[in-house]
């Protein structure tokens, strides 16, 4: 590996930093990264950044505003100490659910995030399953958009009786991208949403009777509409339901909701670093994205194509 790349990471997910970094054979940076007693952020690197390419490893999980503010202080901390080239690695990219006015006078804060992100001196942003594609497009800076799918892919088994389903048809994109993997059949719940965090199943689309379903989709946060769709497959037939999430948010009553689902099984990525709670629960498995995102920034210091990852 070329002595010219550095990796820090803020206190997010430290644990995902270490992995990574360990895959790509190189120590993390050392870098102080806490707070003044005034509640303020403090960032200190201590080893020399000048003329490297630096990487911040940061997902923006709760509390996200405090970790968005530690990413974007480390950026300007490492463009002051004359990195060559500044890239932020967000596995998880909060804020992406504002993406759109969803009602009258309400602000679109995944693009004032991204400007954030921007002012801030970063070159290149790295993410993962962003909640829509689109976002893609309120950055001015190459951004690298990776899918949790080869994770997924080489943790489940295909079977005859395997039917991929989408949550909303909203992930009906990403649902579709297993299904035709495993080369079996697709469903889609119809899924009102009154209030954030609260939702209606309201139609089942597609044929789940005697299947083992899958529900695929990228952020679980309160897993009310999850548990209410293991629900609403069971009733229609399906002989058992797992759920394969990318980002395991897992707030409020997440974890109770999980246990006492329908779900057999709930399988996330580390891009959100598990609660003692969760990891207690016998139901949630957890499946590491470290050497994807060590094979792609990889790719991305050497000038390689990361194509060869969108399996």
């Amino acid at each position: 590996m070329d002595t010219e790349m550095i990796i820090f990471s803020g206190n997010s997910n430290r644990p995902l930093a270490t992995k990574i970094a360990a895959y790509l054979d190189i120590p993390l940076g050392d870098a102080i990264v806490g707070q003044f007693a005034d509640g303020e952020t403090r960032v200190e690197l201590g080893c020399n950044v000048r003329g490297r390419d630096v990487y911040i490893i940061q997902s923006s999980c709760f509390p996200a505003n405090h970790h968005i503010m530690e990413a974007v202080i480390m950026a300007d901390a490492a463009r002051r100490a004359s990195a060559q080239k500044v890239t932020l690695v967000m596995p998880y990219f909060g804020y992406a659910r504002q993406e759109r006015k969803s009602a009258p006078r309400t602000p679109i804060t995944a693009k004032l995030v991204a400007d954030l992100i921007q002012a801030s001196g970063i070159d290149r942003l790295v993410t993962m399953e962003l909640h829509t594609g689109a976002i893609q497009g309120f950055f001015n800076i190459p951004v690298d958009h990776l899918f949790a799918k080869p994770i997924f892919v080489s943790y489940f088994k295909r079977s005859d009786r395997l039917v991929i389903v989408s949550p909303d048809a909203g992930g009906v994109e990403r649902a579709r991208a297993l299904a035709k993997h495993f080369e079996c059949g697709l469903a889609i719940i119809d899924k009102r949403r009154d209030r954030p965090n609260e939702s209606n199943v309201m139609h089942l689309i597609g044929d789940v009777r005697d299947k083992d379903c899958i529900l695929v989709d990228d952020i679980c946060d309160t897993a009310g509409s999850l548990a209410k769709a293991a629900s609403a497959l069971m009733e229609q037939g399906a002989r058992s339901v797992k759920a394969a999430v990318s980002h395991a948010v897992l707030s409020g009553p997440a974890i109770e909701r999980i246990t006492n689902s329908a779900l057999t099984e709930f399988v996330c990525t580390d891009s959100i670093p598990l609660s003692a709670d969760a990891m207690k629960c016998g139901k949630i498995k957890q499946l590491s994205m470290a050497e994807l995102f060590g094979k792609a920034l990889r790719r991305i210091h050497n000038s390689d194509s990361i194509s060869s990852l969108f399996i």
